[in-house]
């Protein structure tokens, strides 16, 4: 576990713009998922091989996570809930590797996946909406509620972002103050901790953000329901 700082060095600078070393191990960190997903699933067949066998089982338990939420929506949202998953599990635990601090707790970077998440949701609701059908349950009940609408729009992608970056942040912080006043004598004990809220944290996010996306498809149907 690497040293705990408040705030983010900066790599090196691309005209006026800064690159910090959480920017940098995104980009490390997505090229090397992508990597390794591509290894697990090249030259599978009829006959399961270990490596297969792996393979088949993360996926099948991230779809089922999917479909118990998304219904018969799961198949269009399985890709980007999958990838957003698998990225904040290994960027969360990369905090654990020495030398090296976890992406997400850096503002930027969970409000970037933030942003993401709130694109998504528009975007998932009017494909399979339309535009018309999407936009319109801004105006539900009464067009008086736009600005709430609005307004939660905001506050939950803000509240997304900031809820990732102060668990991590506090979770490395406070792992990093034991380990100054208790030395190594329980390391096990905050490694354990570490992980399982790493994974949690990954789980609520990417929980949330289905939850979300999900909620924007369902609007127009649930419209059409109560309007029967």
């Amino acid at each position: 576990m690497g040293d705990v700082t408040i705030g983010v060095d900066t790599l090196f600078f691309v005209g006026p713009f800064a690159i910090s070393t959480s920017l940098g191990t995104s980009l490390l960190l997505t090229a090397v998922v992508s990597l390794a997903a591509w290894l697990m699933v090249r030259r599978m067949g009829g006959k399961p091989t270990r490596r297969q066998a792996v393979t088949e089982a993360i996926v099948s338990g991230l779809e089922d996570a999917v479909r118990q939420v998304a219904g018969v929506h799961a198949e269009r949202i399985m890709p980007f809930i999958s990838t957003l998953w698998v990225f904040l599990i290994c960027g969360n635990l990369l905090g654990l590797v020495p030398g090296m601090d976890s992406p997400t707790r850096d503002l930027s970077v969970t409000a970037a996946l933030a942003v993401t998440v709130f694109l998504s949701v528009h975007w998932f609701g009017i494909t399979t909406q339309g535009w018309g059908n999407y936009f319109r349950h801004y105006l539900s009940p009464n067009p008086i509620m736009l600005p709430f609408h609005i307004i939660s729009e905001i506050t939950r992608t803000v509240a997304l972002a900031v809820r990732l970056f102060g668990n991590m942040m506090s979770l490395e912080l406070a792992a990093f103050l034991v380990l100054m006043v208790a030395g190594f004598l329980v390391p096990i004990p905050i490694l354990m901790l570490h992980i399982v809220e790493a994974l949690v944290q990954a789980y609520i996010f990417g929980m949330l953000a289905l939850i979300y996306v999900v909620g924007g498809i369902q609007s127009h149907e649930e419209r059409s329901n109560s309007s029967r």
